[in-house]
């Protein structure tokens, strides 16, 4: 339909919708605390019991070697993963990022932060730990709180999510659960790692 010269053409005048904020009940409900304590003995469980079994397994020379590059290749991915999302939080705690980017970064990055944790354990089965080295239990003790870290930072993550769409300020109690958390993965990660080497060199 072809439109005269002395058509007006009438434009809402306004203010721009904007979407709600988000609440603590919108969206998916957090993972219950209860959820994350079994996930929690259900981790310390598994690595227990890996522990035993590396003490019954006895491989080749070519599988060993096998596990150690794989071993190797699972902690590249694990840190890499954390060192993003840590960096992330790191970020955000000097308020050159927003919280919305923390978040999304540790959602998105789940899967090959914990798949590097699962890839540690496995392989960790053929590479003949000396359970009565210092080193080796600690290394041990380091994985485990990784995992128990990771539960809670998921904890946290969830709590923190009812304020990336709003104006107000994130609670300075929150803050300072974020740092330590990230000081305690960055800890654990690298003092694993470390601890790695120096096995490996002996």
């Amino acid at each position: 339909m072809a439109l005269s010269a002395d058509t007006q053409i009438s434009v809402p005048v306004g203010p721009v919708p904007v979407p709600p904020l988000r609440s603590e009940g919108d969206g998916r409900q957090p993972t219950p605390v209860w959820v994350l304590g079994a996930l929690g003995v259900f981790s310390a469980a598994a690595l227990t019991g890996a522990c035993w079994v590396s003490g019954h397994v006895h491989a080749d020379p070519t599988l060993q070697t096998t596990a150690r590059f794989l071993h190797l290749a699972a902690m590249v991915v694990g840190l890499g993963a954390v060192l993003a999302v840590d960096w992330f939080a790191i970020l955000w705690l000097l308020g050159r990022r927003r919280l919305a980017d923390i978040l999304n970064t540790a959602t998105t990055l789940q899967v090959p932060i914990w798949g590097g944790l699962a890839g540690l354990l496995v392989t960790g089965l053929f590479l003949s730990p000396n359970m009565e080295s210092k080193l080796t239990l600690t290394k041990i003790t380091l994985v485990l709180v990784i995992t128990l870290n990771g539960l809670y930072a998921h904890w946290l993550g969830q709590r923190l999510e009812r304020y990336q769409y709003r104006d107000t300020g994130v609670p300075v109690r929150f803050l300072v659960q974020s740092g330590a958390a990230a000081t305690v993965s960055q800890t654990g990660w690298w003092g694993a790692g470390v601890i790695g080497f120096l096995n490996s060199q002996s």
